[in-house]
C-alpha cells in the first residue's frame, strides 16, 4: 500500500480535487491542513528539495497582502522566504502532495497522478474537467 500525505486546504477546489483524486486512486493520505498545522521551515525546504522546486515557486503571489509581506522582495534569500512561509502560511502554493513515488505541487490538480498508482478509471473534477485513466 502507498503512503501519502497532502498539504491541503479545504477552502481551495484545486486541493480538494487533488485530495478526491488521490482517494480515487485507491489512496487514502494523511491530510495535514498546513494553515493550521504548518510544516517548519526544514521541511519545507526538504519537499521542495524533492520536488526539484525553490521556495519563490511556491508563493501564492495573487494572495491578498502578497506585496506587502515582504515576499515579493526579488533580494530575498530561499531561506528567508521559507521563514516568511512558515510565519505566513497563506503564502504557500498549494496543495503539496507527497508519496512513496515522489513529491508534487499539483497544480493543475491532475499533476498528482504522476506520484500515484494508475486511476482505475476516469476520474471528473468539482468542474466537469475529465482526469483520463
Amino acid at each position: 500500500m502507498i503512503t501519502a500525505k497532502i498539504f491541503h486546504n479545504p477552502m481551495c477546489g484545486t486541493s480538494r480535487n487533488t485530495l478526491a483524486i488521490m482517494r480515487h486512486a485507491g489512496v487514502e493520505p494523511e491530510v495535514i491542513e498546513y494553515l493550521k498545522d504548518t510544516p517548519s521551515a526544514a521541511e519545507l525546504k526538504d519537499l521542495l528539495q524533492k520536488a526539484g522546486l525553490k521556495p519563490r515557486d511556491i508563493l501564492r503571489t495573487k494572495q491578498d497582502g502578497y506585496a506587502e509581506s515582504g515576499l515579493a522582495d526579488e533580494s530575498l534569500s530561499d531561506d528567508a522566504i521559507l521563514d516568511l512561509l512558515v510565519a505566513n502560511p497563506k503564502y504557500i502554493q498549494r496543495p503539496i502532495v507527497v508519496t512513496d513515488m515522489g513529491v508534487r505541487l499539483a497544480r493543475p490538480s491532475e499533476v498528482v497522478t504522476e506520484i500515484l498508482p494508475p486511476l482505475p478509471s476516469d476520474f471528473t473534477k468539482e468542474d466537469g474537467e475529465v482526469v483520463k485513466a
